[in-house]
């Protein structure tokens, strides 16, 4: 039979008592410890992210645009005035001179308006020939009056000088010469009188051709007027270029200022660049730009910033000093890199996915083994199109990712694999 052992027991007991508390304390010990530990750096390709170096030296600060060139001259031809459009004689895209002509307009008010200026100018012409022809007349009578009182005076002259010879030898009356005398000083003074006549009825004719002849002029103008009109009803490019556009149709009625057509100068062209609003405050007139025409870079200089903003950019206009590259035409899309300053000794690095100037921003910076990076805060100064100046945050020879790690949000650590 069994014989019990109370000793034994209790012994057993204890043991197993031991050993659960020490359990139970090894997996207290073990969940403290895991509460701790901080949870693993999540793991990033290498091949996926770009990583540049902090480097200390000159920074060349440009900003970029997207563009066209444009001609520097362009002419908007408006109809002159009312017609209609008979026949087009060239078509957009041909060469043309200036006195090439585009178009033909026709207007029949306009034709008769001119006829009727001729008949009026032709009119004049012929009133002021007949006023000459009066006027002579009048001028050759009033001197054919003054001629017989001239001729009167001269003989009543001789006969008083005659009298007074007379006169002193006693042939005559002291009577006698009174009169003849006096009628030779009166023919004198009618004689002056006549004189003036005819010098004031060659003034007085002058004054009336003058006002004719003005009249006529007036006429010869208007009809000038009408004719140039007329004449301008045929449209001309008026400069040397290419036509562009020909917004009209024969048959089609157009008023006065309707455009008609765009001729352009192609071989003096300019750059028009559309700059970031944020980054056009620093542009300036008179810096460098380059342009590039995708078939050569041409060099150039900002001659003109569009004070108005639109869809959050503003236009620069750019002179091109340098020579064209084949087949550099009008509405050519090029890219325009403006050259703002250059920094003699700055620390910089590769412009970030989301980093602006002038602002802070977090950056995984590389360990030096480079397996990990950790985050940092990183204060960026003045940037460029691809770099920007750090101020605060890195020192030179340290290597950051420049890529978008906003998947890495909340982490400030991580792995790279």
């Amino acid at each position: 039979m069994d014989i019990q052992r109370p000793f034994e027991v209790a012994k057993k007991r204890r043991r197993r008592l031991t050993i659960g508390a020490g359990l139970i304390l090894l997996v207290v010990t073990i969940t403290v410890a895991l509460s701790r530990l901080e949870p693993a750096a999540p793991a990033v390709e290498r091949s996926t992210v770009w990583i540049d170096t902090v480097k200390r030296g000159p920074m060349l600060r440009q900003v970029h645009g997207a563009g066209s060139l444009v001609p520097e001259q362009i002419r908007w031809i408006p109809a002159p005035g009312e017609g209609t459009v008979e026949s087009i004689l060239v078509k957009p895209g041909s060469a043309v001179l200036a006195q090439t002509p585009l178009l033909q307009l026709r207007n029949p008010e306009l034709e008769v308006t001119v006829l009727e200026a001729d008949s009026l100018v032709k009119a004049a012409e012929a009133e002021t020939t007949n006023l000459q022809v009066q006027l002579q007349s009048q001028i050759l009578t009033l001197q054919a009056e003054a001629a017989s009182v001239r001729a009167s005076y001269s003989q009543a002259k001789l006969q008083a000088e005659a009298n007074e010879v007379m006169a002193k030898d006693g042939l005559i009356a002291e009577l006698t010469l009174k009169l003849s005398e006096s009628t030779a000083e009166d023919l004198g003074n009618r004689s002056e009188i006549e004189r003036q006549r005819v010098e004031m009825g060659r003034q007085a004719a002058a004054a009336q051709l003058a006002v004719q002849k003005a009249r006529v002029e007036q006429l010869r103008a208007a009809r000038k007027l009408r004719r140039s009109q007329l004449d301008a009803l045929t449209v001309r490019a008026g400069i040397d270029g290419v036509l562009q556009q020909l917004p009209v149709e024969a048959g089609q009625r157009v008023t006065a200022g309707t455009t008609l057509a765009k001729i352009a100068e192609p071989s003096h062209l300019m750059a028009e660049v559309r700059i970031a609003e944020t980054q056009a405050r620093d542009v300036q007139i008179g810096q460098s730009a380059s342009i590039d025409t995708r078939n050569g870079i041409v060099a150039g200089r900002v001659i003109r910033i569009d004070p108005a903003v639109s869809n959050g950019t503003v236009t620069v206009d750019v002179a091109l000093e340098g020579a064209l590259p084949k087949g550099a035409r009008p509405d050519l899309s090029v890219d325009g890199m403006i050259e703002l300053e250059r920094l003699a000794n700055v620390l910089f690095v590769g412009r970030p996915a989301f980093g602006q100037e002038q602002s802070s921003v977090g950056m995984f910076r590389l360990d030096p083994g480079g397996a990990g990076a950790k985050r940092v805060s990183v204060r960026l100064g003045r940037s460029s199109v691809s770099s920007i100046e750090i101020v605060e945050g890195l020192r030179e020879g340290d290597q950051v990712i420049l890529s978008d790690m906003s998947a890495q949000d909340g982490a400030d650590r991580i792995r790279l694999n």
